[in-house]
């Protein structure tokens, strides 16, 4: 299998010394120097622009918008041994909640009409896993299913 070779280009620019500074002091995976930096975050805007009209693209980079969060929670349960299978499960439904957003430019009401039901059937899921999870799930806090579904329940059964 060969390799494409990739032209590389000179870019010029001049940015204000806070941009700098703080392009200086930013962590970017896989990048060490400034260039690297400014190439990966250009990879990373042209992934986000290409996003808006693939779902899977938009998929791609709603996991990476939300990578850090994802880290943070990977060490919270490395640290404390304590894991929230409810935060887990609700950010998959956000991250792909987030993508149908993203991906979608409908040019008609019928357009419109899929993507209303792709996203009330996502919201649906989303609510019946909170549903599901007040049967012992893992989570951070233990009254916030029951301090968050009070409501829900109670529309659910004809009540206000």
């Amino acid at each position: 299998m060969a390799i494409a070779s990739v032209s590389m280009e000179p870019l010029s620019a001049r940015i204000p010394s806070d941009l700098y500074l703080w392009l200086a002091q930013l962590k970017v995976e896989g990048a060490a120097t400034n260039s690297d930096k400014l190439r990966v975050l250009l990879q990373q805007l042209k992934r986000q622009h290409d996003g808006a009209f693939d779902f899977v693209a938009a998929h791609g980079w709603a996991r990476e918008m939300t990578h850090r969060l994802r880290e943070a929670l990977v060490r919270i349960e490395g640290q404390e041994g304590r894991h929230s299978e409810v935060l887990a499960q609700l950010l998959d439904h956000v991250t792909t909640l987030m993508a149908l957003v993203i991906s979608q430019a409908p040019q008609d009401a019928a357009e419109a009409a899929k993507l209303e039901d792709q996203l009330v059937r996502r919201s649906a899921l989303m609510a019946e896993t909170l549903l599901r999870q007040r049967q012992g799930a893992q989570v951070f806090d233990p009254e916030v299913l029951e301090r968050h579904l009070a409501t829900t329940l109670a529309l659910s059964q004809g009540g206000a």
